[in-house]
């Protein structure tokens, strides 16, 4: 059983805390001290599930640009070459990479450096297998062993250098080449305008490494550079601001196309050329389309958040099927991975957030690679004359869109937020013009008819924080406050439970 201390760090399904001085009120607790018993715990972990010493591991280690990235690694090469195992440190690397390097080179596991899409002064360790990314359980193993002070023998080990970004990036590069087969074989991205906004994380190189090589105008990208202030906005593209930012940043070169990473490049987003988002449920229409091309009637699984609209578009436009299940990107291809495995043709897992995994890929939660399909997908779509507007016409999208986040007031959340989830679903079932959804995952997902709202809400519990977050979606305007005034009839009841103030707020503003 984990402590305190130690159970602070199990972030989901990878490790993070504050790694650097500056924010007020966040002491900085990823010590150096404690990474390298995390560091020592995963080499005790990966010994154990691969059968081999120390010794005889070969591990790699990469970080994004976070200005604690250099002294984390210094941690976390001091314990695993103090084990006696083989380093290959690749240095600035994204997310995503550092799994293939367990394909491509042979590693028997890799860390990451990386806190994604958190601020500035967090940071974080993401653990690789050759087989996937780590559960929580696993990472609860890794912080076991470090609480315990479990420590391997003492051995020499050794450290070599390897930009293995340069082979990651010629397997994009191929697969554009092979994907579009342009008669200019070797720049079949010639005459294509595509801006990327890197947000100074690790993503600059898809502009620099692959998009500019293949002949695309790259003019309009910004914020290439990494940097671990990420003084220009959040690389993130579930943010507002960057996604406003990069909208504009197209509009303003007159491109075809737009991407946007999240620090370490697990996450993509894209924008149209008319500056609108391709993200969030139109993302997952995108990449729906393409994974179902060569895979008919496949299913797709998605986050338990998705509209209405997007479950018609996967299923009577693309003719797949549409398993909706729980928010986290690890449950989500996990469930992929175990249709796969009873049968089920499941080629994509895909979270809103952006996290999009393709079994043809691994079902690695890869970026790149999903933006990399896009630009594929657009330039077929170009030489027939078509865009990806043309793609996305059919998808019925919500009129109103709503997220309110409530914090959960006693200690035990867990056990509070699932008491709430399972009195908001009796009380659902005999409320007129509410319906709840037979087919829902997590928390408590409700349908609404035209005289209640005409949309849908989810009450759902966060996978790691004390929060129960309210999606809401209507298709008619003003739909979302006639939902959020039914719901308050059983949700004012629950103030000693839940900080109503979001609602109470939208509430306050549906009326101005």
């Amino acid at each position: 059983m984990l402590t305190k201390y130690w159970a602070q760090f199990k972030s989901g399904t990878d490790i993070r805390g504050v790694a650097s001085e500056g924010v007020s009120g966040e002491k900085v607790n990823l010590a150096d001290e404690s990474v390298q018993k995390m560091a020592d715990g995963f080499v005790l972990w990966l010994s154990e599930k691969t059968k081999k010493e120390p010794s005889a591991l070969t591990i790699a280690v990469g970080h994004d640009p976070r200005l604690s990235a250099g002294r984390l690694r210094g941690d976390v090469v001091s314990a695993l070459t103090g084990a006696g195992v083989h380093v290959v440190d690749c240095g600035l690397s994204s997310t995503p990479a550092m799994f293939l390097v367990t394909k491509d080179l042979g590693c028997d596991g890799s860390v990451q450096l990386t806190a994604s899409h958190h601020p500035w002064n967090r940071n974080g360790l993401k653990f690789f297998t050759q087989e996937s990314g780590l559960d929580g359980t696993d990472i609860e193993a890794v912080l076991q062993h470090a609480q315990d002070g479990d420590r391997p023998a003492p051995a020499a080990g050794s450290v070599r250098n390897v930009n293995y970004m340069e082979q990651y990036c010629e397997r994009l590069r191929g697969m554009i080449c092979k994907g579009v087969n342009a008669k200019d074989y070797e720049h079949p991205l010639a005459g294509f305008h595509i801006v990327v906004d890197a947000g100074n994380g690790a993503g600059g190189f898809y502009a620099k490494d692959v998009l500019a090589p293949l002949g695309a105008d790259v003019s309009g990208s910004q914020f290439l550079e990494p940097d671990g202030r990420f003084p220009n906005h959040i690389p993130n593209p579930e943010n507002e601001t960057a996604m406003r930012s990069v909208c504009g940043a197209v509009v303003r070169a007159k491109a075809d196309l737009g991407v946007i990473f999240d620090t370490d490049v697990d996450r993509g987003g894209a924008v149209d050329s008319r500056g609108d988002e391709i993200n969030r449920n139109r993302l997952v229409a995108v990449a729906s389309a393409i994974a179902l091309e060569n895979c008919p009637g496949g299913t797709i699984v998605t986050d338990s958040i998705t509209s209405s609209g997007l479950k018609d578009y996967i299923e009577k436009t693309l003719g797949g099927k549409h398993r909706r299940f729980k928010r986290g990107y690890r449950n989500v291809i996990n469930e992929a991975v175990r249709l796969n495995r009873v049968g089920a043709n499941c080629p994509l897992a895909i979270e809103t957030s952006g996290h999009a995994a393709m079994r043809e890929n691994y079902f690695l939660d890869d970026g790149a690679y999903l933006v990399t399909k896009i630009i594929i997908k657009s330039a077929q779509l170009r030489a027939r004359g078509k865009t990806l507007e043309d793609l996305l016409a059919p998808l019925k999208e919500p009129a109103e869109a709503l997220e309110l986040r409530f914090p959960i007031l006693p200690e035990d959340f867990r056990k509070e937020g699932e008491q709430i989830i399972a009195a908001l679903e009796t009380y659902a079932e005999k409320q007129p013009g509410w319906t709840v959804a037979p087919d829902n995952c997590e928390g408590v997902r409700v349908s609404l008819d035209a005289a209640h709202g005409n949309g849908w809400f989810l009450l759902r519990l966060s996978v790691h924080d004390p929060i129960l977050p309210l999606n809401v979606e209507s298709d008619e305007k003003g739909g979302v406050q006639t939902i959020l005034r039914e719901l308050s009839a059983f949700l004012k009841n629950c103030s000693e439970g839940i900080n109503l103030t979001p609602l109470q707020k939208a509430l306050a503003k549906g009326e101005n």
